[in-house]
C-alpha cells in the first residue's frame, strides 16, 4: 500500500468507525483523524472535495456540538491545503443560522476561504453580531471576499 492508498484508508476507516455503534463518544475524534489526513495536503482535489462534502454535512446536521466542531476545524483545515468551490461549502451559508456563535467562526472563515463572491451575503450579515470573535471573523472573511475579486485563485493539485 503506497502513502496515498493509507492515507484514503485511513479517511475510510474513519468514517466505518463514526457511522460505527461502538463510537460513542469518540465520534468527534474520528472527524480530527479525517481533519489529519486532509492537513497532508496530498489527496486529490476530488477526494477532498467528498471528505469535505461529508463534513460540512456532518456539521449541519449532527446534534453534538464537539462533533459539529471537529467537523468545522477539519473543513477550515482543509481549507487551507485545498482550494474548496463555494459549491462545496454552500449548505454551511444556507443553514448558517443554525450555528451557535462558538462555531461561526468557522463557518465565516470557510466561506471566506472560498473566494466566490456568491458567499458575501451570507458572511455580511454577520459584521454587526452581537459577539466580538463573530464580527472579527466576519470582518476577515469579507476582506478576503472582496481581494480575492481581482486576484487568481490558485488550483488544488
Amino acid at each position: 500500500m503506497d502513502g496515498h492508498q493509507a492515507l484514503t484508508a485511513s479517511i475510510e476507516s474513519a468514517w466505518e468507525e463514526l457511522n460505527g455503534s461502538h463510537a460513542g463518544r469518540r465520534r468527534d475524534l474520528c472527524l480530527d483523524a479525517v481533519g489529519d489526513v486532509l492537513e497532508t495536503g496530498r489527496l486529490t482535489a476530488s477526494e477532498a472535495e467528498r471528505a469535505v462534502e461529508r463534513l460540512i454535512g456532518i456539521a449541519v446536521c449532527d446534534e453534538d456540538h464537539w462533533v459539529r466542531e471537529s467537523a468545522l476545524h477539519a473543513v477550515c483545515t482543509a481549507s487551507t491545503h485545498y482550494a474548496l468551490p463555494y459549491r462545496v461549502v454552500e449548505p454551511l451559508a444556507v443553514g448558517v443560522d443554525a450555528f451557535e456563535p462558538l462555531l461561526l467562526p468557522y463557518v465565516l472563515a470557510i466561506l471566506g476561504c472560498t473566494h466566490d463572491q456568491a458567499a458575501l451575503p451570507a458572511v455580511e450579515r454577520f459584521l454587526q453580531h452581537s459577539s466580538p470573535d463573530v464580527r472579527r471573523e466576519a470582518e476577515e472573511a469579507v476582506s478576503e471576499l472582496h481581494w480575492s475579486r481581482g486576484s487568481a485563485r490558485p488550483t488544488a493539485p
